[in-house]
């Protein structure tokens, strides 16, 4: 797929997504996947924090795991380590999500094969709050 096909299904995925659940969500507004969270929030995405050691999030109840969230979600989005990544991604695959999506940084060739299999689109090494500023709120 080019770059510009790839653009129009990351554009799309964005716009018709409504709920996207955030592993690895931090309370501590200083770190990245708050900020992000907050961004994707305040643009009327339904946010999901899944963080086993927090009850709460930006005002939202924290789920321990994805399989535990009791309604559909549209992205499964990852703030965990690459080497980390896996046992999220099986349980993404179970949660039957419209992607997966591992943030800037984060690359695993074996959760992007376990997507793959799974039919479910799969985005990694990319910010959602990045991509949804360059190609949804384009001035």
């Amino acid at each position: 797929m080019d770059t510009v096909d790839q653009d129009r299904s990351i554009k799309d995925l964005i716009e018709t997504s409504r709920t996207i659940a955030i592993v690895g969500l931090s309370p501590d507004i200083d770190k990245p996947s708050n900020g992000v969270a907050r961004y994707l929030k305040e643009r009327g995405y339904r946010i999901i924090p899944v963080n086993p050691a927090q009850d709460e999030i930006l005002g939202e109840k924290s789920y321990k795991s994805l399989r535990d969230i009791p309604e559909k979600v549209d992205i499964v989005d990852i703030f965990i380590r690459p080497d980390k990544v896996v046992p999220f991604v099986e349980d993404a695959v179970f949660i039957q999500p419209r992607a997966i999506w591992l943030q800037l940084g984060i690359k695993n060739d074996e959760a992007k094969e376990m997507a793959g299999r799974a039919g479910i689109t799969f985005i990694q090494d990319r910010c959602v709050k990045q991509e949804h500023t360059r190609l949804v709120s384009k001035p």
